[in-house]
């Protein structure tokens, strides 16, 4: 189960790969300032991130009409993420939780993915302006999508 709503957000302050370099992307440089999507997916290259990412890209102004910051989390590495991320057309920032810190304080790690070793479960949490969560949505299956409208609904509030 994922952390519920009400509670605060769990902080972090992980990498992303920019054409720059790696840079540092810190949840709450977005407290008091704008809500955020948290888009936690297992990993890069597979049809089911991809298709998600991709489709969360194209209607990305679904989204920033609300002023909100989209952030998607995997295990991938941030090299891994910024090829992907070329490869693939997806324009929101990628951040990697290499470690699983993250996912685990998110209450979202999906264990033995395909016998291959933990992810990130595929979730959503919408973190309002005051770090507080407002949405949040773990996957059944890996194979599930998150509910994007409600999604969308609980940044309209």
């Amino acid at each position: 189960m994922p952390i519920a709503v009400g509670s605060q957000a769990p902080d972090f302050t992980l990498k992303t790969k920019t054409s720059e370099g790696l840079k540092d992307i810190k949840l709450s440089d977005n407290f008091g300032k704008k809500p955020t999507v948290l888009l936690f997916f297992p990993l890069a290259y597979t049809s089911v991130c991809t298709d998600e990412l991709c489709d969360v890209s194209n209607g990305l102004s679904g989204y920033t009409r609300f002023g909100a910051d989209v952030i998607g989390i995997s295990v991938d590495s941030p090299f891994a993420q910024e090829a992907w991320a070329k490869a693939s057309n997806i324009k929101i920032t990628l951040v990697s939780d290499l470690n699983k810190e993250t996912t685990k304080a998110y209450d979202v790690l999906f264990p033995g993915l395909a016998g291959i070793g933990d992810t990130s479960a595929r979730a959503a949490f919408v973190i309002g302006i005051d770090g507080v969560v407002k949405y949040a949505e773990q996957t059944e299956s890996p194979k599930h999508l998150p509910n994007f409208e409600a999604v969308k609904a609980a940044l309209s509030k």
